[in-house]
């Protein structure tokens, strides 16, 4: 894969962005894009942590199950799933049925609803926002961790969160727009959010 690809459409993307149209769609109208409110925050974070092991593609695909089986990520609904709930997850094969992440997920929306006392979900994740840097040349300038996203992960881990190792929270700072690392040349890179 090459690393900035020039689709049919005459645009430049990211050459993981051209590699599929799940993917294009991705990259073009959500990768790098900021998000507003408690559930779009808890979403991300959570097909975040599935992604941990598998392609994200994977992923993109089953979303709508996703935002099915855990109630539009609504943070009070998750939080009261039960044990009928987790077999109910544990049965649906349209998510990822991986036990450790169900259970996180479920982790995840309780310490969001604890978090509401104090900062909340969105405001914590913002406040670890890294400063600008150049934009990258190569797929090889992007990190996969970085001083910021070692921090949040401590920080979330330190109230209740589980599943959110420095690379998953570099790669959910990507994903909401917090690091813009399209590729210099991509026309995504510097869009607003």
């Amino acid at each position: 894969m090459s690393d900035l690809v020039v689709g049919d459409d005459g645009l430049a993307r990211c050459g993981w962005g051209a590699s599929t149209p799940d993917y294009a769609a991705y990259h073009d109208d959500e990768w790098g894009r900021r998000v507003h409110g408690e559930s779009a925050y808890l979403e991300r974070l959570t097909l975040e942590a599935f992604q941990s092991g598998l392609s994200w593609l994977t992923i993109l695909r089953k979303r709508p199950a996703f935002r099915a089986a855990f109630a539009d990520f609504d943070a009070d609904t998750v939080a009261g799933f039960d044990d009928a709930d987790m077999a109910r997850l544990l049965a649906d094969a349209g998510i990822v049925r991986n036990r450790a992440k169900i259970d996180a997920a479920v982790t995840n929306a309780r310490a969001t609803v604890a978090l509401r006392e104090a900062e909340g979900l969105e405001s914590l994740v913002l406040s670890f926002a890294p400063g600008p840097r150049p934009a990258p040349q190569t797929f090889a300038d992007v990190p996969a961790v970085t001083a910021e996203s070692t921090a949040l992960s401590k920080a979330l881990k330190k109230r209740g969160f589980a599943f959110v190792g420095p690379t998953t929270m570099y790669a959910l700072m990507q994903a909401i727009g917090l690091v813009d690392d399209h590729l210099a040349g991509c026309h995504r890179r510097g869009a607003a959010p």
